[in-house]
């Protein structure tokens, strides 16, 4: 079906999207989306918002987008002076400028510290927010690009220091050098100036794996070790699956020795311990997190000498953790409410210690203030916030132990939005098979009940897990009347991996049925009706709305489907959708691609004169190099054959996540605003 669209440069499929640009252009683009598209911009450019630092060296650093800059500027400060928005910033690296005088569209995707001098980074920037990344030397001391300094080409890659003058770099620069999904594959150890395809080989993982990838820790680099006493320990990752790897550790004679860790695990490594999420009951139950030594040489303790870090009740999984230095931290959601633990890896006695958070916080995260494990201290930031709530930023001293361990608030986001007399709830839904689906609702202010308009938000799979998180243009929706909704269902991670595992394969449908009774469970407490409910969704989301279009058509009174797989019976034929066979299964086996086409979205459509679709706005971008964009073309050119009138539009940048400059990701969201405002947001019969 049109498989035309699938050639980015074919006349016909340019015109295609032109001609449709030009349409969801002149039906959206209205008086109240230049409002709109004007008050996002201005939220995405606030300077007096809260900023999240990184430290190297003396140094903090932040990036953000600003008017005058609206693809970004770096900036720094020194470390002795509070990051507030009116301390004396430096900009060290302005993106608009160096894309002015490359004459193309760079994005900003953050930096890669050189342990052994920290204020060396690779910058890394993606290719007009595609994953085409390329990573560029900097000196954060001179605020300057290093001339003759490590530049790669445009592609999918990533890089670890191996020392100060080279790199282990993963970059698919040809197909030897990637698996068949597209990733990289190949590890070179690259020096400056030097091609990477003619860097000697450090490593390679097998092609139907999905990537390949680096770490190395320094010991004495790290202080753990006197100098001459240890040798950096290089580790090498093969991705089989997504959430699915083996680790293997160097030995002197340049062997690898595979350590014995589970492969269906979550795992973050360091110069002494492996701290991993179980996702099967292969060796602990399901969704427990263990710590192991790392076993350095053969005969090391490793498996042998695990500890279970926390086991989960029900509702309870562990949403983030991370080793550092001399501890390790772990974020619980218990039943949807975050709980911190931290854990003293300096002490055989140590028992696991829980930190207070502050009261109505929704969402929790960590990370530590120090860019780079081997440098600095265990000083680790969290930040708390809510759908209401306004984020905060925490200190937690880790590495004073003198001190109570307990948050230290250092600042906070001011308010986006007006949130006095708004509430959110935690509610359940009740599926088609009995499971209890709990979701979130967001109420505005005022509302008349069985009419309130809901922005229903789902995704639900590969282990992904959404969480509220405090959002301008949330709250822009909610002061206009507007209600929103999270949806936890089925694929998704957020009461842990048999969650997601429920979901996998032939049990996707559990996912969909699941969005589904969160739908008519609002309609049956009465809050609203189906016309007034939209689904919206991107990449695998953006496959949940295509089925709500085609199999729950009446449920809904208006599909937001962004950056969507939508041909299950062809995703696989573009080198990124070979990585989701494990998640969805493979069209080339014939009973995964009748279980496939049995929801495929493209395949269930209907002619008008059968059924009637709620309206559809599809969004999707040229240069998405993660879903293809013809699943999109060829949806909205199959709906037209059939009769109906779905809205489309083609962005030309920012790829699979919709990125970009801020006036252009402002008009994004506007414009996926103001197909609600004329959908739900206007009274129609059911």
């Amino acid at each position: 079906m049109n498989l035309h669209l699938e050639h980015d440069d074919d006349p016909l499929t340019l015109q295609f999207v032109a001609e449709r640009d030009a349409q969801s252009e002149q039906t959206l683009m209205t008086p109240e989306f230049e409002v709109d598209s004007a008050a996002i911009k201005a939220l995405i450019e606030r300077k007096d918002r809260l900023i999240q630092v990184v430290r190297r060296g003396k140094w903090l650093f932040d990036f953000h987008r600003s008017a005058d800059h609206p693809l970004g500027m770096w900036f720094r400060l020194p470390a002795n002076v509070a990051p507030s928005p009116d301390a004396p910033w430096e900009p060290i690296f302005d993106l608009d400028a160096f894309c002015a005088s490359e004459n193309k569209l760079w994005l900003w995707r953050g930096a890669i510290t050189c342990p052994w001098e920290p204020t060396r980074v690779l910058l890394c920037l993606s290719d007009g927010g595609s994953d085409l990344g390329r990573l560029l030397e900097f000196d954060c001391e001179t605020k300057s690009i290093v001339e003759g300094g490590f530049d790669t080409p445009p592609t999918r890659c990533h890089a670890t220091w191996l020392s100060r003058d080279e790199i282990a770099y993963f970059g698919s620069i040809d197909r030897l050098s990637s698996t068949r999904s597209g990733w990289p594959r190949v590890g070179r150890r690259l020096k400056r100036g030097q091609p990477p395809a003619k860097a000697p080989l450090l490593y390679a993982t097998a092609d139907t794996d999905v990537y390949g990838s680096c770490l190395v820790f320094d010991p004495v680099l790290a202080g753990t070790a006197k100098k001459g006493t240890a040798k950096p320990i290089r580790l090498f990752i093969s991705g089989h699956e997504i959430g699915n790897s083996s680790v293997f550790i160097k030995e002197e004679d340049f062997s690898l020795r595979r350590i014995d860790l589970p492969r269906d695990i979550d795992v973050q490594l360091s110069y002494s311990y492996c701290l991993w999420l179980a996702k099967t009951d292969e060796r602990i139950p399901a969704g427990s997190l263990a710590l192991q030594p790392l076993p350095r040489q053969a005969g090391d303790p490793g498996a042998e000498a695990m500890r279970i870090l926390f086991s989960p009740g029900e509702r309870q999984s562990v949403s983030q953790f991370l080793l550092m230095r001399e501890w390790c931290v772990f974020v619980v959601s218990d039943n949807l409410q975050p709980r911190l633990f931290v854990f003293d890896l300096t002490r055989a006695d140590a028992e696991i210690q829980e930190i207070a958070l502050p009261a109505d916080v929704q969402t929790v995260t960590v990370w530590p203030l120090y860019s780079d494990l081997h440098l600095g201290d265990d000083t680790l930031q969290v930040y708390g916030e809510g759908f209401l709530q306004p984020p905060s930023c925490y200190r937690l001293e880790l590495a004073d132990r003198r001190k109570l361990l307990e948050l230290i608030h250092t600042a906070s986001s001011p308010a986006y939005f007006d949130s006095d007399g708004m509430t959110s709830e935690l509610l359940e839904a009740t599926s088609e098979d009995g499971t209890k689906v709990p979701y979130r609702l967001v109420l505005p202010k005022t509302w008349t009940q069985g009419e309130l308009p809901v922005l229903m938000y789902g995704y639900g799979g590969f282990y992904f897990s959404v969480r509220p998180q405090y959002s301008g243009v949330t709250g822009r929706w909610l002061e206009q009347g507007g209600a929103y909704v999270q949806a936890y269902i089925r694929g998704g991670g957020e009461l842990g991996p048999n969650w997601h595992r429920s979901a996998k394969g032939h049990g996707r449908h559990r996912a969909f049925a699941d969005f589904v009774a969160v739908a008519r469970d609002l309609v049956a407490r009465g809050y609203t009706k189906p016309s007034r409910i939209a689904a919206n969704g991107g990449s695998n989301g953006g496959l949940l709305t295509g089925v709500m279009l085609t199999r729950y058509p009446r449920d809904f009174g208006a599909i937001w489907c962004q950056v969507p797989v939508l041909d299950m019976s062809r995703f696989h034929v573009f080198p990124a959708g070979k990585a989701w066979i494990d998640e969805y299964g493979d069209p080339d086996d014939q009973a995964d691609r009748d279980y496939l086409l049995s929801y495929s979205p493209l395949h269930n459509l209907k002619p008008a004169s059968e059924i009637t679709y709620p309206p559809i706005y599809i969004e999707s971008s040229s240069n998405d190099d993660r879903v293809h964009p013809s699943h999109a073309r060829r949806f909205a050119a199959r709906m037209e054959e059939l009769g109906h009138h779905p809205l489309f539009h083609e962005f030309h940048s920012g790829g699979h996540g919709g990125d970009g400059a801020s006036t252009q990701l402002a008009a994004r969201i506007a414009l996926g605003y103001s197909f609600l405002r004329e959908t739900i947001m206007k009274p129609r019969e059911n």
